[in-house]
C-alpha cells in the first residue's frame, strides 16, 4: 500500500501538457515497471490521480482502466497529441522527475 501512495503522489507532479513512462516512475521509486502499472490499474480516483499520464516508454499509449479510448481522449484534453496509438513530440512531452 506505501508504494501505490508513493506512485500516485508522483502523479500528482506531473504538469499539465505532460507525460511520464511506467519506466520513469520505475526508476525514481525503485519499482519494476510492470509493477508500477499494476499499481496504477488498482487507482479508484481517476479524477483526481491521473494515470492516464503515463504511457510506455516507445511513445505507445498503453493500457487505461477506462479504455485506450479514454485516455486518448483525456491526452489529447491536455494538448498531447496521438497518432496511431503513440504519443506525438515524445521526447518534448516526457516529465522527468528530479
Amino acid at each position: 500500500m506505501m508504494e501505490n501512495n508513493k506512485v500516485f503522489k508522483l502523479l500528482k507532479k506531473i504538469p499539465e501538457g505532460k507525460i511520464t513512462t511506467y519506466k520513469e516512475i520505475g526508476l525514481k521509486l525503485n519499482l519494476n515497471p510492470r509493477k508500477v502499472g499494476r499499481i496504477l490499474s488498482e487507482n479508484e480516483d481517476l479524477e483526481n490521480i491521473k494515470c492516464y499520464k503515463v504511457v510506455k516508454s516507445d511513445g505507445k499509449v498503453g493500457g487505461y482502466k477506462l479504455g485506450i479510448k479514454e485516455k486518448i481522449k483525456r491526452l489529447e484534453k491536455e494538448g498531447i497529441k496521438v497518432e496511431n496509438g503513440k504519443i506525438v513530440d515524445f521526447g518534448r512531452r516526457v516529465f522527468r522527475f528530479s
